[in-house]
């Protein structure tokens, strides 16, 4: 049977595919327009400097793009490697800048590695709660970067 025989006989009989409403599938990810707004760097950067694994100043734009990258959906598997953006850089740098203004992270002068304070803390605490598609990029965002933390030490580029 060729293609144009599969489809007359489907009229003929009848028969429909019933497909999933797009729009009653609820969307779980940023769109792309959000991807270089300060609000949402300043709020991967909290998300990557709250935990253990603190990152490094020169690391940070990097790390912002590869979080972004592996949680935005029109990016996932992209060949367009957005870590390496200057604009991406220069607005995390804006964005850090602002959370250091309002004592929300700090850098440490001598390992140069960038902390959470216990107010960026409760910001991004406050971020997270709830299904918003804020909170669940977020938390997608932190796990990505724990992805990334444990790459590096399977390679042995641990810091």
């Amino acid at each position: 049977m060729n293609l144009t025989e599969f489809f007359n006989e489907a009229d003929k009989l009848n028969i429909r595919l019933k497909l999933p409403n797009e729009e009653a599938m609820p969307t779980h990810s940023l769109s792309n327009e959000a991807l270089f707004q300060l609000p949402l760097l300043a709020m991967t950067i909290l998300a990557i400097s709250k935990g253990t694994s603190k990152p490094l100043l020169p690391e940070i734009g990097q790390l912002v793009g590869e979080c972004l990258e592996r949680t935005v959906a029109g990016f996932k598997g992209s060949s367009q490697d957005i870590g390496w953006s200057g604009n991406l850089r220069i607005r995390t740098v804006k964005a850090l800048t602002f959370l250091e203004s309002t004592n929300q992270v700090t850098v440490d002068k001598y390992t140069r590695r960038i902390s959470a304070t216990a107010l960026g803390r409760n910001v991004y605490q406050g971020a997270i709660e709830g299904d918003s598609s804020l909170a669940l990029s977020m938390k997608t965002i932190e796990l990505s970067y724990q992805y990334i933390r444990d790459e590096a030490r399977t390679r042995g580029e641990v810091n």
